[in-house]
Order: C-alpha cells, then structure tokens, then sequence
C-alpha cells in the first residue's frame, strides 16, 4: 500500500529518486526537521576511460542536500563517498 503523511512525517533523512521521470541529476530540498536529503539520477550508459581503456558503462548521479547546521561537509562527502563503494561494489552488501 502507499503510506500516509503521518508515516512520512517526522524523520531525519529522506531518499528521493527522480531517475524514474529520465532525470540525470536535480538538488533535492531539504524537508524541515531532516537534516539531509538524497537525491537519486537514473542509471544510464555512458562512454567513459576505464583501467584505461574506452568502454560504456552505466552511470548514477547522487546528489546530497545537508543542513550545514547540523553536519559538517566532510563527514556528508565520506557518507556518500561511502554510498558511492556500495553501489559500484554490491557484493559488500554482503559482508
């Protein structure tokens, strides 16, 4: 079922994905109280140098939004930087 504004209300940190409306890349807005919002691109095939050498693969934008208030920019650039390995390494999922 879908969740009401109820459940979606009070929490600290949102994930939005516009990747599904064939959006590259956006800057989510943060939702008072939240202190952080990710925003999610679509995969897409991109031509790129890889262990140098040319070759398509596919490509993610994440964009953070954080309130400077409450975090500092070099602990936000590791959590996504950390996100980052995760996604270009699933396996570690499972570790």
């Amino acid at each position: 079922g879908k969740a009401t504004a109820d459940e979606l209300s009070g929490g600290t940190f949102t994930i939005t994905n516009l990747g599904v409306q064939e959006i590259d890349a956006f800057t989510p807005i943060i939702n008072p109280p939240e202190c952080a919002v990710l925003g999610v691109g679509r995969l897409r095939k991109q031509m790129v140098v890889f262990n140098d050498q040319p070759a398509v693969r596919t490509m993610l934008v994440l964009s953070l939004t954080f309130d400077h208030r409450l975090v500092d920019g070099a602990p936000a650039a590791r959590f996504l930087q950390r996100i980052k390995l995760f996604c270009e390494n699933p396996y570690l999922w499972l570790s």
